[in-house]
């Protein structure tokens, strides 16, 4: 998953926009001139992805435009009129730039179905092994011995070192209960009632293979399954608006109103990507939005769909150990991935192998 840095609001908008137009919409519709947007600071520079491989850094247009739509959101921005006309205007332009977006030929398409057929049969082989008392690092041992030596992949994440960061030390991400995404495999034993995430990446000839898959550990509590129901439901509804010339918005559109029909929140700071013989292409694809905006999906693209749901809110914060990444309420997280291409007539699944669940799986649940 690529992460979307906060920023300072006011330092980008400065020398593209007037700031105290910002400004005075805020106090014209009664609202103090200290706007939650003003209070976006940079918490530091751009994170690895979950996989350990260092992100392109995002465009400050893209930067803007995600962080303001998370406020606008968010907020009690959405009834200001005159702000809101500010917002979507400023959507439009920012959607609008230029984005190098790699089309994949034949050849390229083939070497990812195979990449990402890999990437699954690591999960299908370790399903069999998530039961209580095994440990988070049994797991990854597991799965690093399964991708070296009988698929011949490389473990992307694997002693990865970003700039300034300390080496993620394992070949998959194990992410427990409240803990969102990028958690590291260690000595932690799961026990009856957890719920886990585990997110693989492989490399196979130069080119990746990206999914993740939610296990429930044991008698699990009906909150738990149902939030982990949820979300496969969410990823889906996202999956089915894939098709040429749909948006990007469409996408998150329809995770972001299931996950909230249902009382539970997206996740803003990370989202999908474009992927290839680069892990984090073009386009970053937001979990939540409006439909129709958006840059227009074009046949041959290829990207991950990965909504990060949350029981309670969406705030989110990083452990200690610099990659860890937990709800801040503390509730629990759920996540779901699949490697989607974009085909002349609508979509295509790349990460598919003989235990993937289907979509037919899926239980609808009722709004709350």
């Amino acid at each position: 998953m690529r992460h979307l840095p906060p920023f300072d609001l006011f330092a980008h908008l400065e020398g593209v926009l007037n700031p105290t137009r910002l400004t005075a919409c805020a106090s014209t519709s009664g609202r103090p001139p200290a706007w939650p947007a003003i209070s976006l600071t940079r918490h530091g520079p751009p994170r690895p992805s979950s996989h350990g491989v260092l992100m392109e850094r995002p465009k400050p247009e893209r930067w803007l435009l995600n962080r303001i739509l998370s406020v606008s959101q968010d907020s009690q921005a959405r009834t200001w009129e005159e702000l809101n006309n500010f917002l979507q205007a400023l959507e439009s332009e920012a959607y609008n730039c230029s984005m190098a977006i790699n089309l994949k030929n034949t050849q390229d398409i083939e070497a990812m179905r195979v990449a990402g057929r890999l990437a699954s049969e690591v999960l299908d082989y370790i399903s069999d092994f998530v039961k209580p008392g095994v440990t988070t690092g049994e797991l990854d041992r597991l799965c690093h011995d399964y991708m070296v030596n009988v698929q011949g992949t490389i473990p992307a994440p694997l002693n990865y070192a970003p700039p300034g960061y300390r080496p993620f030390p394992k070949s998959i991400c194990t992410s427990i209960n409240h803990q969102v995404c990028h958690g590291i495999p260690g000595d932690r034993v799961l026990r009856n009632g957890d719920v886990l995430n585990i997110d693989v990446t492989v490399i196979k000839d130069g080119y990746h293979g990206d999914t993740s898959r939610m296990f429930c550990i044991g008698e699990a509590s009906i909150a738990a399954r149902r939030l982990c129901e949820l979300t496969f439901e969410c990823m889906w509804r996202g999956i089915e608006q894939v098709r040429p010339g749909a948006t990007i918005g469409d996408i998150g559109h329809a995770i972001q109103v299931y996950a909230e029909e249902h009382r539970c929140s997206i996740v803003r700071e990370f989202c999908g990507h474009g992927i290839g013989r680069k892990f984090h292409e073009e386009p970053q694809i937001l979990h939540y939005g409006r439909p129709g905006t958006g840059e227009k999906l074009e046949a041959g693209m290829i990207f991950t769909i990965e909504p990060m749901v949350n029981a309670g809110r969406r705030e989110v914060k990083e452990l200690a150990d610099g990659w860890t990444i937990v709800t801040k309420d503390h509730s629990l997280s759920a996540q779901w991935e699949h490697t989607v291409l974009v085909t002349e007539t609508g979509y295509e699944v790349l990460t598919v192998s003989a235990k993937t669940r289907t979509r037919e799986s899926s239980a609808v649940l009722p709004a709350a």
